[in-house]
């Protein structure tokens, strides 16, 4: 008997723990395990239902395209119906290839684009002929400052009448407005699923060119405004880049007044500050993590006096992750066509 009760314990244990463990198992099999493949199937349903990341996209970079001073007037006219057939897409014959590659071209617009207005009877006037947007399309301009000493060479008319033509052609314009509010707001584009923000200021010219509250006009260079600006501009755009017409005629080095404003603008917020007006290029300067490019000089004008302002700066500006990964200067020749083309030369 004893004997058998311990074989009766040895054949009994196992079994008993045998059907616990199919019991359990039923259990869970019934119970637990739909319930985690329901959760599974939530949070699937979740991630179906999201935005889904196009990782292709966040992978490519964004390519932007600097230049300086685009006057076509005056001796730029001339040429073109001389020797152009009358195309105002003649002076960017030689660099549409390469500038309507990137994603986007900026520029500053040095006087304004109409056939109406007064001339303010300035020495240097100018009126650029309204078929010059057909060269800045072909060009592939995607926005221009309109802040800039030239601005009102032909009067508020043909100011005014400058922006609704840009707008018309699908080119935006920045520093310049129909209202201080306007003139203040950046313009930003979406390309590659960034929003990138621009912003131009002159300090050039006369203060009562300033935008007012009800009146158009340009965006001023100043302390209060740039810090307004860029406080309004900084939380909707991931990269900020601001235009900056100022500092001396001729004159190879930045004065005082630029690198306080251009560090001024970093500081509060911008990832890059692009100079006009110098007529000649100034130095790149890197400081903190953002960029200064004090002067790009000219890209199409006729200042065929010297060699200085027969040459400007292309800026190549590439980035990658929402960030500014390299700058790229390129060396343009103006020829005697006044037709900028990129070189492969070193500045002497």
């Amino acid at each position: 008997m004893t004997g058998q009760n311990i074989l009766t314990k040895k054949i009994s244990s196992p079994f008993i723990f045998t059907l616990v463990l199919v019991v359990f198992f039923t259990i869970f099999g019934i119970i637990v395990i739909p319930k985690i493949q329901d959760k599974a199937l939530e949070v699937q349903k979740i991630y179906l239902t999201g935005p889904m990341i196009n990782l292709s996209e966040l992978e490519q970079e964004v390519y932007l395209g600097f230049v300086g001073d685009i006057m076509v007037d005056r001796g730029v006219e001339s040429i073109i119906k001389n020797y152009g057939n009358g195309d105002f897409k003649f002076p960017f014959y030689k660099i549409a290839d390469y500038s309507k590659r990137l994603d986007i071209m900026f520029g500053n617009l040095e006087g304004p684009i109409s056939d109406v207005g007064e001339d303010v009877g300035s020495i240097y006037s100018f009126r650029q002929n309204p078929k010059l947007i057909e060269g800045l399309r072909f060009a592939g301009f995607d926005i221009l400052s309109f802040a800039n000493n030239h601005v009102f060479d032909w009067g508020r008319v043909a100011f005014e009448d400058t922006m609704k033509r840009l707008k018309e052609a699908g080119i935006e314009y920045v520093g310049a407005g129909f209202s201080r509010e306007e003139a203040l707001s950046p313009k930003i584009i979406k390309i590659k699923g960034l929003k990138i923000a621009f912003l131009a200021f002159s300090n050039i010219g006369e203060k009562f060119w300033e935008a007012g509250e009800n009146s158009s006009g340009i965006a001023w260079l100043d302390k209060e405004n740039l810090e307004y600006a860029i406080s309004k501009a900084k939380p909707e755009a991931d990269i900020l880049i601001i235009s900056m017409h100022f500092g001396d005629e001729y004159k190879d080095q930045p004065n005082a007044d630029q690198k306080y404003f251009a560090k001024l603008a970093i500081d509060l917020g911008a990832n890059l500050v692009i100079g006009h007006h110098p007529h000649v290029v100034q130095l790149i300067e890197k400081y903190k993590d953002s960029y200064i490019a004090y002067s790009l000089g000219n890209f199409i004008f006729d200042q065929n006096f010297s060699k200085e302002t027969m040459q400007g700066l292309f800026l190549e500006v590439a980035i990658k992750d929402g960030q500014i990964k390299d700058i790229i200067p390129r060396k343009i020749k103006i020829n005697n066509f006044f037709q900028p083309e990129i070189v492969n030369e070193q500045f002497e």
